[in-house]
């Protein structure tokens, strides 16, 4: 089967937009990348989105933002996993190009998380765990990560102050992305003062509620790859060499261990053998970090670092510039934000981009493969892709 090459890049600024739509956010992110893509436009659109049902009261959405893009008539459908659901847009994108069902895909992500207050999207986003074993008795996601975090702090003797690491240096990254929703450095003394959310974890240790909207153009074959960077002047091609995904159980209870999410590590296996690499091959890495402890777990799944050490490793100046891998140079979703349906999507195009070399922001040292990592729930569903640089 023919290769699959990502071609164009369309990003919102993540805020809290009162006054735009969904529909609003997708199309502007979606022309941008039409745009980015030497005006080629896709002949199907797939959509990541958590919550348009319960706090837009919106489903076919779709066929809504085809309609108002302007592309009425084309194949276009909203698939959800929860917080992966860009993740999982772009697993079904890829699918769709890499069979040959469509030659010219739109994987798009859009959230507007600011349709309601902070309580009632709290419990919206609650429904990414056990609807009747942990909902039911008033869990929220912040409360479930928090377990999470006190655990990883007792079990491997971590302090406040060593997790807030992660937060004090994705928020220096966010400060040069334009797009970012907190583009703004902060203090260690800012990050320990900030209120607490849900015991360990403070109002700075976790990604903030905000809209967005995402999208990334696929191709099929390096021809169609090669036409479209001649067009926009480019020398570098981007390949989504792989794209894998896998579950878990959706509550805790359940978990083989609570600190190793499973779905994570099945499916960066899968991805890195469909890629044909391994760890040390990976220069570059966007993960998701939806809390502090998400990062390091994050890190220790995904086998850049040895069980429990990700923390200590990221205190101590590993995956920094310079460093393999580098990063979550836009911030994470800590600091550059976190639309939900749409994060997936961010982490794709800000891969691209650093391959490419045209990231706007904080830029890694000229990688060639790049990773991204989008979870629903806590890795309840893990979808981990894989890019290549290609001259």
């Amino acid at each position: 089967m023919d290769r699959v090459f990502l071609v164009g890049v369309g990003l919102t600024k993540i805020g809290r937009f009162f006054e735009k739509h969904a529909k609003d956010l997708f199309a502007e992110a979606l022309w941008r990348a039409i745009d980015d893509a030497g005006g080629l436009k896709p002949r199907a659109i797939v959509v990541g989105n958590m919550t348009s049902s319960v706090l837009m009261g919106q489903d076919s959405l779709g066929a809504l933002v085809a309609d108002y893009a302007g592309l009425r008539g084309i194949p276009a459908f909203k698939v959800e996993a929860a917080c992966g659901s860009g993740g999982a847009a772009l697993y079904a994108a890829y699918a769709l190009v890499k069979s040959g069902v469509v030659d010219v895909v739109a994987a798009g992500g859009v959230e507007k998380l600011t349709e309601a207050n902070t309580e009632y999207v709290t419990r919206a986003l609650a429904q990414a765990a056990d609807a009747d074993f942990e909902v039911f008795y008033g869990a929220t996601f912040t409360g479930l990560n928090a377990m999470v975090a006190r655990l990883y702090k007792s079990l491997f003797g971590y302090s406040d102050e060593d997790l807030s690491y992660w937060p004090l240096k994705m928020h220096e990254y966010a400060s040069f992305n334009p797009y970012a929703q907190l583009p703004r450095k902060t203090t260690m003394k800012e990050i320990l003062e900030s209120p607490l959310i849900a015991d360990p974890i403070r109002l700075y240790h976790a990604a903030p509620i905000g809209d967005g909207a995402a999208v990334v153009i696929l191709v099929k074959g390096e021809d169609k790859a090669r036409e479209v960077a001649k067009a926009t002047g480019r020398d570098v091609l981007v390949e989504l060499s792989s794209v894998a995904m896998a579950t878990d159980s959706v509550d805790l209870a359940s978990r083989n261990d609570l600190l190793t999410m499973e779905s994570t590590v099945v499916a960066t296996r899968d991805a890195m053998q469909r890629a044909g690499v391994e760890q040390r091959n990976i220069d570059y890495v966007e993960l998701h970090d939806a809390f502090h402890v998400t990062g390091f777990v994050a890190l220790e799944d995904l086998g850049f670092a040895p069980k429990g050490m990700g923390a200590k490793l990221f205190k101590e100046g590993k995956f920094q510039r310079g460093d393999k891998p580098e990063v979550n140079f836009s911030g994470g979703l800590k600091a550059r934000g976190h639309p939900v349906g749409a994060t997936g999507i961010y982490q794709a195009a800000e891969a691209a981009m650093q391959l490419r070399g045209d990231f706007p922001g904080y830029k890694a040292s000229s990688p060639e493969t790049a990773l991204t990592h989008n979870i629903g729930g806590i890795s309840t569903i893990a979808i981990v892709s894989v890019f290549k640089r290609v001259r």
